[in-house]
């Protein structure tokens, strides 16, 4: 048989197959040397258990990374305007810094202005607590457990860990991808790699406590406070869980790892109590009093320059406005807007306040804005306003929706109103239309409430103590919660507690 030069000799499928499963073997293993050597590389012994971390940040660069987001911490929160204050958590946060893991780190302690109840930490020694928060401690001791949970995330590095883990995901996710053409397998690789991330939750939280329960030993606190203190917050997460799911709405919490109660988690008690071991001396009696006094005339809830919700009214003293939104709707008061939600969450509205930069009219800053207006009408009695309907993106997608536009004091005000099904027409429009300039009278109304001490009396309840106050929704509960008396503690005559006013 002779052998023809031009013929084209094509392998057989079998052949085909064989190269293929070659060429993955041969990818699988560059991908298990390359897997090897990022972990070889990127390994880094952690400061709190001694044992080799994969880290793909030197402590340089976490510390750069914490220096960034501080700024842009900065820009998205206030601080508050509170010198003894700032001073007085951050001298706290230093004594326990400076028994902590990592006491070569300077730590940086800011108290933002906000009232939402919450801590967190980045990466090289960047810790914040809010002002809302604060409002529920009731001694130094619990300050210090907070600060010392949110020391324990910088020193055992979760911040870098989490962000290392992400990254290997990424990288192998991409080598895989490429290695097999399979889209499917890179996306599974990176599934893979937000699970791992995710699943150190209460891992992390879990250590977080601990270490915080050994700094506050080690600088002359009782450890076993740190129980009181997630047992505050879990009861505040409890409570306004229940509120949400009355409105139908996700509710979020500080430090909502844990499915129950500290007083019902075993695991966490044995955790927390093991720290007595690095007691030197007895922990220093806790001085409850001088805490609260230090706290007294603190703002409670939103500041007047973020504007006062009471009730379905809103009041913003430096705008001078004030707006009246549907009886029963979530208000939202954000720094840049402000958003109603109807129960169930079938309709929205959202209001946000723009300079007026050019003498026109609403009718002309709505065309502006939004194009030709279906259904246009002038609106509003103190104020100039317009009101008609477009098309826009909204929650429940893009579809034709309210929208209006208000002057008040050479600003616009621009709503847009939102519905799941058809228009939302006469709750927004009740809405729009009520937006004015405040009344002499209403002034007090837009002033903030603020955090008072009195003494308990005989006979007094948080029920009767509620009326007092300026509190308006589940008034008696809020009280209880403020004072680490929740879910049915009274307060015992001559204790100092707290009020709102």
């Amino acid at each position: 048989m002779t052998t023809n030069p031009d013929r084209v000799v094509r392998p057989s499928q079998g052949v085909i197959e064989t190269q293929r499963r070659l060429a993955n073997r041969h990818w699988r293993h560059r991908l298990v040397a390359l897997a090897a050597t990022l972990i070889l590389a990127g390994c880094a012994t952690n400061p709190v258990t001694g044992n080799k971390d994969f880290v793909m940040m030197s402590e340089d660069q976490e510390v750069q990374l914490g220096r960034q987001h501080h700024q842009s911490v900065l820009q998205q929160f206030q601080v508050v305007d509170a010198p003894v204050l700032q001073e007085y958590v951050g001298g706290i946060g230093e004594s326990l810094a400076r028994d902590s893991h990592r006491p070569n780190l300077v730590f940086h302690f800011t108290v933002l202005d906000d009232p939402m109840v919450n801590a967190f930490a980045l990466p090289g020694g960047y810790i914040y607590i809010t002002r809302g928060i604060l409002a529920y401690m009731n001694s130094e001791t619990h300050l210090a457990g907070v600060l010392g949970h949110e020391i324990g995330h910088v020193t055992a590095r979760h911040g870098v860990r989490q962000q290392s883990q992400g990254a290997l995901a990424n990288i192998l996710g991409g080598v895989l991808g490429a290695s097999t053409g399979s889209q499917a397998i890179s996306d599974i690789s990176n599934v893979l790699g937000t699970a791992l991330i995710r699943g150190y939750g209460r891992k992390h939280e879990l250590e977080a406590d601990r270490l915080g329960a050994e700094y506050l030993a080690r600088s002359g606190y009782d450890p076993e406070e740190m129980i009181a203190v997630i047992g505050i917050l879990k009861s505040q997460e409890e409570f306004a869980s229940a509120r949400a799911q009355e409105e139908g709405r996700e509710s979020q919490s500080y430090h909502g790892v844990f499915a129950s109660h500290p007083r019902n988690d075993q695991r966490l008690q044995e955790v927390i109590r093991a720290a007595n071991r690095f007691r030197d001396i007895d922990p220093a009696p806790v001085d409850r009093e001088a805490f609260l006094r230090r706290i007294d005339g603190m703002t409670y809830g939103p500041s007047e320059e973020q504007g006062v919700l009471r009730g379905n009214h809103f009041y913003h003293k430096s705008m001078d406005f004030t707006v009246r939104f549907p009886d029963g709707w979530r208000i939202d008061n954000r720094p840049d807007r402000i958003i109603a939600v109807a129960p169930g969450n079938v309709a929205a509205i959202q209001l946000i306040a723009e300079d007026l930069n050019r003498r026109e009219s609403p009718r002309q800053f709505l065309t502006k804005k939004f194009g030709n207006l279906l259904q246009g009408e002038a609106i509003g009695e103190e104020n100039k306003g317009y009101t008609g309907i477009s098309e826009i993106d909204t929650p429940f997608g893009k579809r034709n929706s309210r929208v209006a536009a208000i002057v008040h004091n050479k600003r616009v005000f621009v709503a847009l109103g939102a519905k799941r099904d058809g228009l939302l027409n006469q709750p927004f429009l009740d809405t729009v239309r009520s937006l004015r300039g405040l009344r002499k009278d209403e002034q007090a109304l837009a002033s903030e409430r603020r955090i008072r001490m009195i003494r308990a009396r005989a006979g007094d309840t948080f029920t009767s103590l509620a009326k007092q106050t300026a509190l308006t929704n589940y008034a008696a509960d809020q009280l209880r919660l403020l004072n680490g008396l929740y879910p049915d503690g009274e307060p015992e005559a001559g204790q100092l507690i707290k009020i709102v006013e």
